[in-house]
Protein backbone atom coordinates (compact mmCIF):
# COMPACT_ATOMS: atom_id res chain seq x y z
CA UNK A 1 0.00 0.00 0.00
CA UNK A 2 2.64 2.41 0.04
CA UNK A 3 2.40 3.23 3.61
CA UNK A 4 5.73 1.85 5.22
CA UNK A 5 7.00 5.08 5.68
CA UNK A 6 6.66 8.89 5.44
CA UNK A 7 9.38 12.00 5.30
CA UNK A 8 9.24 14.62 7.56
CA UNK A 9 11.77 17.41 7.97
CA UNK A 10 13.81 18.13 11.02
CA UNK A 11 16.30 20.14 12.73
CA UNK A 12 19.63 18.38 13.05
CA UNK A 13 21.71 19.43 16.14
CA UNK A 14 24.95 18.76 17.08
CA UNK A 15 27.61 20.07 18.93
CA UNK A 16 29.27 22.33 16.30
CA UNK A 17 26.30 22.52 13.71
CA UNK A 18 22.51 22.65 12.96
CA UNK A 19 20.97 21.35 9.89
CA UNK A 20 17.90 21.05 8.55
CA UNK A 21 17.05 17.58 6.68
CA UNK A 22 14.38 15.54 5.96
CA UNK A 23 14.16 12.36 7.62
CA UNK A 24 12.24 9.12 7.12
CA UNK A 25 10.07 7.79 9.70
CA UNK A 26 7.96 4.79 10.08
CA UNK A 27 4.49 5.06 9.68
CA UNK A 28 2.13 3.73 12.03
CA UNK A 29 -1.72 3.62 12.02
CA UNK A 30 -4.36 1.82 14.15
CA UNK A 31 -5.76 -1.47 12.42
CA UNK A 32 -9.73 -2.00 13.64
CA UNK A 33 -9.93 -5.94 13.67
CA UNK A 34 -13.80 -6.91 13.66
CA UNK A 35 -15.04 -10.69 13.63
CA UNK A 36 -18.33 -11.06 11.65
CA UNK A 37 -18.97 -7.75 11.96
CA UNK A 38 -18.41 -6.68 15.60
CA UNK A 39 -15.82 -5.25 16.61
CA UNK A 40 -12.35 -7.25 17.76
CA UNK A 41 -9.64 -5.25 19.12
CA UNK A 42 -7.91 -1.83 17.32
CA UNK A 43 -4.25 -2.56 17.39
CA UNK A 44 -1.77 -0.17 16.38
CA UNK A 45 0.62 -1.71 13.71
CA UNK A 46 2.72 -0.55 10.62
CA UNK A 47 0.22 -1.18 7.14
CA UNK A 48 1.34 -4.12 5.04
CA UNK A 49 0.88 -8.02 5.97
CA UNK A 50 -2.48 -6.80 7.62
CA UNK A 51 -4.25 -10.70 6.43
CA UNK A 52 -0.65 -12.48 8.19
CA UNK A 53 -1.11 -9.78 11.29
CA UNK A 54 -4.53 -10.71 12.33
CA UNK A 55 -3.95 -14.88 11.10
CA UNK A 56 -1.00 -14.48 14.06
CA UNK A 57 -3.04 -12.01 16.39
CA UNK A 58 -6.41 -15.11 15.74
CA UNK A 59 -3.84 -17.96 16.31
CA UNK A 60 -2.26 -16.49 19.71
CA UNK A 61 -5.77 -15.45 21.05
CA UNK A 62 -7.11 -18.73 20.39
CA UNK A 63 -10.12 -17.65 17.99
CA UNK A 64 -8.45 -19.87 15.02
CA UNK A 65 -6.34 -22.93 14.51
CA UNK A 66 -6.27 -23.12 10.98
CA UNK A 67 -6.04 -21.06 7.85
CA UNK A 68 -9.80 -22.85 7.13
CA UNK A 69 -11.56 -21.08 10.05
CA UNK A 70 -11.14 -17.70 8.21
CA UNK A 71 -14.07 -17.88 5.48
CA UNK A 72 -13.37 -14.07 3.87
CA UNK A 73 -11.05 -11.35 5.18
CA UNK A 74 -12.20 -7.59 3.46
CA UNK A 75 -11.05 -3.85 4.27
CA UNK A 76 -14.28 -1.69 5.37
CA UNK A 77 -14.91 1.34 4.25
CA UNK A 78 -13.05 3.73 6.42
CA UNK A 79 -12.47 6.87 4.60
CA UNK A 80 -9.60 9.09 6.13
CA UNK A 81 -10.66 13.16 5.25
CA UNK A 82 -9.83 13.20 2.05
CA UNK A 83 -12.65 10.84 1.54
CA UNK A 84 -9.98 7.96 0.46
CA UNK A 85 -10.70 4.24 2.05
CA UNK A 86 -7.87 3.95 4.68
CA UNK A 87 -7.11 0.40 4.70
CA UNK A 88 -7.43 0.23 8.53
CA UNK A 89 -11.10 -1.57 9.17
CA UNK A 90 -10.19 -5.08 8.68
CA UNK A 91 -13.40 -7.45 8.79
CA UNK A 92 -12.89 -11.17 8.98
CA UNK A 93 -16.30 -14.12 8.74
CA UNK A 94 -15.14 -16.91 10.94
CA UNK A 95 -15.93 -20.35 10.30
CA UNK A 96 -18.29 -22.22 12.16
CA UNK A 97 -14.41 -24.49 13.58
CA UNK A 98 -13.65 -21.18 15.19
CA UNK A 99 -14.08 -20.08 18.76
CA UNK A 100 -16.68 -17.74 19.21
CA UNK A 101 -16.98 -18.16 22.93
CA UNK A 102 -12.89 -16.90 22.64
CA UNK A 103 -13.63 -14.43 19.55
CA UNK A 104 -16.24 -12.87 21.48
CA UNK A 105 -13.39 -10.58 24.09
CA UNK A 106 -10.18 -11.11 24.26
CA UNK A 107 -8.28 -14.07 26.14
CA UNK A 108 -6.74 -12.97 29.34
CA UNK A 109 -3.27 -14.07 28.85
CA UNK A 110 -2.22 -12.43 26.07
CA UNK A 111 -1.52 -9.40 27.87
CA UNK A 112 1.81 -8.86 30.02
CA UNK A 113 -0.52 -5.76 31.97
CA UNK A 114 -3.57 -8.12 33.20
CA UNK A 115 -2.85 -8.87 36.38
CA UNK A 116 -2.96 -12.31 37.09
CA UNK A 117 -0.31 -14.74 38.39
CA UNK A 118 2.29 -16.15 36.58
CA UNK A 119 1.68 -19.54 37.30
CA UNK A 120 -2.20 -19.01 36.49
CA UNK A 121 -0.64 -17.26 33.03
CA UNK A 122 1.82 -20.71 32.14
CA UNK A 123 -1.36 -22.67 32.99
CA UNK A 124 -3.57 -21.20 30.64
CA UNK A 125 -0.82 -21.24 27.72
CA UNK A 126 -0.07 -25.07 27.77
CA UNK A 127 -3.84 -25.61 27.96
CA UNK A 128 -4.26 -23.56 25.19
CA UNK A 129 -1.50 -24.92 22.81
CA UNK A 130 -2.38 -27.72 20.36
CA UNK A 131 1.33 -28.29 20.19
CA UNK A 132 3.43 -30.31 22.07
CA UNK A 133 7.66 -30.01 21.31
CA UNK A 134 9.48 -33.14 21.89
CA UNK A 135 13.58 -33.13 21.93
CA UNK A 136 15.02 -32.12 18.92
CA UNK A 137 15.85 -31.47 15.92
CA UNK A 138 19.01 -30.22 16.65
CA UNK A 139 20.22 -26.11 15.71
CA UNK A 140 23.17 -25.35 14.91
CA UNK A 141 24.86 -23.10 17.61
CA UNK A 142 26.49 -21.21 14.67
CA UNK A 143 22.85 -20.44 13.01
CA UNK A 144 21.63 -18.99 16.04
CA UNK A 145 24.96 -16.86 16.53
CA UNK A 146 24.53 -15.43 12.97
CA UNK A 147 20.25 -14.97 13.01
CA UNK A 148 20.36 -11.75 14.00
CA UNK A 149 22.77 -10.50 11.67
CA UNK A 150 20.63 -12.30 8.91
CA UNK A 151 17.52 -10.70 10.53
CA UNK A 152 19.38 -7.07 10.22
CA UNK A 153 20.47 -7.33 6.97
CA UNK A 154 16.51 -8.44 5.39
CA UNK A 155 14.94 -5.17 7.31
CA UNK A 156 15.02 -2.84 4.76
CA UNK A 157 12.59 -0.24 6.57
CA UNK A 158 14.69 -0.45 9.84
CA UNK A 159 17.43 0.58 7.67
CA UNK A 160 15.70 3.57 6.48
CA UNK A 161 13.61 4.55 9.29
CA UNK A 162 15.90 3.05 12.59
CA UNK A 163 12.01 2.79 13.99
CA UNK A 164 10.72 -0.75 13.09
CA UNK A 165 10.95 -4.13 15.14
CA UNK A 166 11.53 -7.34 13.03
CA UNK A 167 10.87 -10.96 13.20
CA UNK A 168 12.11 -13.69 10.97
CA UNK A 169 11.76 -17.76 10.35
CA UNK A 170 15.21 -18.61 10.14
CA UNK A 171 15.42 -23.16 8.66
CA UNK A 172 18.04 -25.07 9.68
CA UNK A 173 19.38 -24.51 5.85
CA UNK A 174 19.94 -21.03 7.06
CA UNK A 175 17.15 -19.64 4.80
CA UNK A 176 15.34 -16.64 5.78
CA UNK A 177 11.55 -18.19 5.01
CA UNK A 178 9.83 -15.14 6.34
CA UNK A 179 10.81 -11.20 7.46
CA UNK A 180 8.30 -8.63 8.68
CA UNK A 181 8.70 -5.42 10.18
CA UNK A 182 6.50 -3.58 12.30
CA UNK A 183 6.10 -0.41 15.07
CA UNK A 184 5.30 -3.20 16.96
CA UNK A 185 7.30 -6.62 18.13
CA UNK A 186 3.99 -8.45 18.86
CA UNK A 187 3.08 -7.60 15.60
CA UNK A 188 6.12 -8.16 13.64
CA UNK A 189 5.69 -11.92 15.19
CA UNK A 190 2.07 -11.99 14.90
CA UNK A 191 2.88 -11.42 10.78
CA UNK A 192 5.77 -14.16 10.90
CA UNK A 193 3.15 -16.57 11.92
CA UNK A 194 0.15 -15.49 10.31
CA UNK A 195 2.26 -16.38 6.87
CA UNK A 196 3.10 -19.66 8.26
CA UNK A 197 -0.49 -20.47 8.99
CA UNK A 198 -1.75 -19.03 5.80
CA UNK A 199 1.06 -21.34 4.22
CA UNK A 200 -0.01 -24.45 6.03
CA UNK A 201 3.52 -24.74 8.04
CA UNK A 202 2.41 -24.90 11.55
CA UNK A 203 4.28 -26.15 13.58
CA UNK A 204 7.43 -25.02 13.30
CA UNK A 205 9.28 -27.03 15.33
CA UNK A 206 12.19 -27.37 12.79
CA UNK A 207 12.66 -23.61 12.94
CA UNK A 208 14.16 -20.53 14.88
CA UNK A 209 12.03 -17.61 15.34
CA UNK A 210 14.57 -14.51 15.83
CA UNK A 211 13.19 -11.13 16.96
CA UNK A 212 15.33 -8.36 16.96
CA UNK A 213 14.53 -6.99 20.58
CA UNK A 214 13.73 -8.84 23.55
CA UNK A 215 11.90 -12.06 24.74
CA UNK A 216 8.71 -10.66 26.37
CA UNK A 217 5.98 -13.35 28.03
CA UNK A 218 3.97 -12.44 25.24
CA UNK A 219 6.18 -13.27 22.54
CA UNK A 220 7.41 -16.81 23.88
CA UNK A 221 3.54 -17.41 24.37
CA UNK A 222 3.43 -16.75 20.59
CA UNK A 223 5.96 -18.70 19.94
CA UNK A 224 4.88 -21.93 22.12
CA UNK A 225 1.14 -21.73 20.51
CA UNK A 226 2.88 -21.73 17.00
CA UNK A 227 4.99 -25.10 17.64
CA UNK A 228 8.43 -23.26 17.22
CA UNK A 229 11.06 -24.84 18.68
CA UNK A 230 13.60 -22.31 19.65
CA UNK A 231 13.07 -18.90 19.90
CA UNK A 232 16.53 -16.34 19.88
CA UNK A 233 16.28 -12.81 20.45
CA UNK A 234 18.63 -9.75 20.32
CA UNK A 235 18.20 -8.99 24.33
CA UNK A 236 16.91 -10.40 27.57
CA UNK A 237 13.93 -12.32 28.00
CA UNK A 238 11.52 -11.99 30.99
CA UNK A 239 10.78 -14.46 33.98
CA UNK A 240 7.82 -15.58 33.13
CA UNK A 241 9.38 -16.07 29.04
CA UNK A 242 11.54 -18.64 30.90
CA UNK A 243 9.20 -20.23 32.89
CA UNK A 244 6.94 -20.75 30.29
CA UNK A 245 9.48 -21.79 27.49
CA UNK A 246 10.89 -24.44 30.17
CA UNK A 247 7.33 -25.92 30.70
CA UNK A 248 6.47 -25.72 27.09
CA UNK A 249 9.79 -27.40 26.02
CA UNK A 250 10.65 -24.69 23.93
CA UNK A 251 14.23 -23.66 23.40
CA UNK A 252 14.69 -19.98 24.97
CA UNK A 253 18.01 -18.08 23.80
CA UNK A 254 18.77 -14.20 24.67
CA UNK A 255 21.36 -11.88 24.41
CA UNK A 256 22.37 -13.61 20.93
CA UNK A 257 25.28 -10.92 20.38
CA UNK A 258 29.18 -10.99 19.26
CA UNK A 259 28.78 -14.79 18.49
CA UNK A 260 27.52 -15.33 22.04
CA UNK A 261 24.45 -15.94 23.57
CA UNK A 262 22.76 -17.16 27.27
CA UNK A 263 20.32 -20.41 26.70
CA UNK A 264 18.04 -20.12 29.20
CA UNK A 265 15.94 -23.24 28.80
CA UNK A 266 16.35 -26.39 27.23
CA UNK A 267 19.79 -26.48 25.29
CA UNK A 268 19.88 -30.27 24.26
CA UNK A 269 18.30 -28.87 21.72
CA UNK A 270 21.04 -26.71 20.01
CA UNK A 271 24.48 -28.56 18.70
CA UNK A 272 27.15 -26.74 20.92
CA UNK A 273 30.08 -26.33 18.95
CA UNK A 274 31.78 -23.80 21.83
CA UNK A 275 35.02 -24.82 22.42
CA UNK A 276 35.03 -25.24 26.25
CA UNK A 277 32.81 -23.60 29.42
CA UNK A 278 34.98 -24.20 32.68
CA UNK A 279 32.76 -21.50 33.84
CA UNK A 280 29.63 -23.09 37.15
CA UNK A 281 26.45 -22.15 36.08
CA UNK A 282 24.27 -21.43 39.18
CA UNK A 283 21.63 -19.12 37.69
CA UNK A 284 19.80 -21.63 35.85
CA UNK A 285 21.52 -20.49 32.27
CA UNK A 286 24.37 -21.64 29.67
CA UNK A 287 26.33 -19.10 28.88
CA UNK A 288 28.13 -20.24 25.50
CA UNK A 289 30.41 -18.54 23.21
CA UNK A 290 32.42 -19.21 20.41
Amino acid sequence: MGRVTVRHPVLKLDPTSARRRVDTLAVEEPLEIRLDGKPFVVTMRTPGHDLELVHGLLHAEGVIAEVADVLTARYCAGADETGVNSYNVLDLRLAPTATPAVAASRHVVTSSACGICGTTSVEAVMRQSRYRLEAGPLIDQDLIATAPTMLREAQRNFAQTGGVHAAGLLARDRRLLCVREDVGRHNAVDKVIGWALREGRLPLSDVVLVVSGRASYELTQKAVLAGIGVLAAVSAPSSLAVDLAQDAGLTLVGFVRDAGMNVYTHPDRILVRATTTREPVTDGALRLQT
